[in-house]
């Protein structure tokens, strides 16, 4: 390497965003170094791709290693109710090619994201683990870099014109700029844990994931892994899980097992395997989407209640298009936040659509059956914007869905911080 501390860019975190824009940056042939605070593989929830996932991962080439790798293929999804009633499954290739965008997949986190990392290292950019970013180096006004701590301790810095966080819900700088916004209503919180040998239901349906509710708008997730492995939890508000006083997450959950007949009856012949997870407080939105040298893709920038499964796939999305929009800027010699508004733009149609869907969802007044029942032709809208379609304009949708419930009006977040365009160094 010609220059070990300076590159094109610094990319922190290589999970799903910050690996595909920094596979997609380094195949262009920028110079790209990745910080990652831990050593993959490593443990992380979100498990259930959704259909439109297709498009960045062909992106990066990695359909064919999907296609045979072990992941347990995803053709549908469907809903249960507490009385154990399961819907229809929703088949996506009743709506997509069943070559390509139909079938998707229930991942192992800890395996896609290591794959991942090895694809942006396959194009060229260069992945340093266990290194820790303690903070934003700042010159003349712009971000320059970052200062961080290697596997020893010891302290390094790394410079670049421009520096793309993607460093997850820790949202690096996002919370160090206190441009963190909690989302109005989405504050729910979810216990989950593994079980082996767990019920599945047969034939295509065997890679399902399943949406069970509970009582008070609470959910089950239910998503069948390879290896005889289930991923299970549920989400409720807190004030539900903690009612009677119970507060440890083996009791919260055990005990939410009976509130649905269908998860019971499947988890009954399983065995649990592994610790009890708790995590709080899911949504957040980031105020600005770039500052002077500084962009945002990824949960850093937003991460929205995981009912729909919609984090990797913004995460993927966010990452592809921030790589395309940097190399753009790096070619047109400008790197002014004002160079990535289109690139906002995008993220936060897509982040709109799908919790408009999200509140609906939560709402009690609101069922997706009694909807469709009066309105049979927007079926294909809601699985559309479900499948990750979330681009695409849903005004009429809406329009329809409020009939029903209120919606919430878009939130007026994640514009650039603007400023008279500066020069690439």
């Amino acid at each position: 390497m010609k220059d070990q501390t300076h590159f094109d860019v610094i990319v922190i975190g290589a999970g799903p965003a910050g690996s595909a824009a920094a596979g997609v940056l380094a195949e262009k042939g920028r110079h790209v170094r990745v910080l990652e605070r831990e050593k993959f593989p490593r443990y992380h929830i979100g498990e259930s791709l959704l259909p439109f996932t297709f498009y960045p991962l062909q992106r990066l080439g990695l359909i064919e290693k999907m296609r045979q790798s072990a992941f347990v293929k995803k053709y549908s999804v469907q809903f249960v109710s507490p009385n154990g009633q399961a819907s229809q499954p929703f088949y996506f290739f009743n709506r997509y090619d069943r070559g390509t965008v139909a079938q998707t997949w229930q991942v192992l986190r800890s395996e896609l994201d290591l794959m991942l990392m090895q694809n942006a290292r396959e194009k060229g950019a260069t992945v340093l683990e266990q290194v820790t970013v303690t903070r934003l180096l700042e010159e003349g006004g712009r971000v320059s870099g970052v200062a961080a701590r290697d596997g020893g301790g010891r302290p390094v810095e790394y410079t670049a014109p421009l520096t793309l966080d993607c460093s997850g819900k820790e949202s690096f700088a996002a919370v160090r700029n206190n441009w963190r916004v909690k989302d109005p209503q989405l504050n729910k919180v979810a216990v989950w844990t593994y079980y082996r040998g767990a019920k599945r239901d047969p034939g295509l349906d065997e890679g399902a994931t399943t949406v069970a509710y509970v009582a008070e708008k609470g959910w089950f997730w239910y998503i069948p892994q390879h290896n005889d492995m289930v991923s299970v939890g549920v989400v409720a508000e807190g004030k539900y899980l903690a009612r009677g006083g119970v507060k440890s997450p083996e009791a919260i959950f055990q005990r939410e097992i009976g509130q649905n007949l269908w998860i019971k009856d499947h988890l009954a012949g399983g065995q649990q395997v592994g610790q009890y997870f708790l995590t709080s407080e899911y949504s957040f939105h980031s105020r600005y989407v770039a500052q002077p040298g500084l962009v945002l893709a990824g949960d850093a920038f937003c991460f929205l209640d995981p009912v729909f499964s919609s984090g990797v796939l913004f995460a993927l999305k966010s990452g592809v298009l921030a790589a395309d929009t940097i190399d753009a800027a790096l070619h047109a010699g400008d790197l002014s936040p004002d160079a990535f508004a289109d690139y906002a733009r995008t993220l936060r149609v897509g982040i709109e659509n799908m919790r408009k869907l999200v509140y609906a969802f939560y709402d009690p007044r609101f069922s997706f059956r009694e909807f469709t029942d009066k309105y049979p032709d927007a079926s294909g809208d809601v699985t559309d914007c479900l499948s990750g379609d979330v681009e695409r304009d849903f005004s009429a949708l809406w329009r329809r869905i409020e009939e029903f419930v209120p919606l919430p009006e878009p939130l007026l977040l994640g514009e650039p911080l603007s400023e008279v365009a500066l020069p690439v160094k």
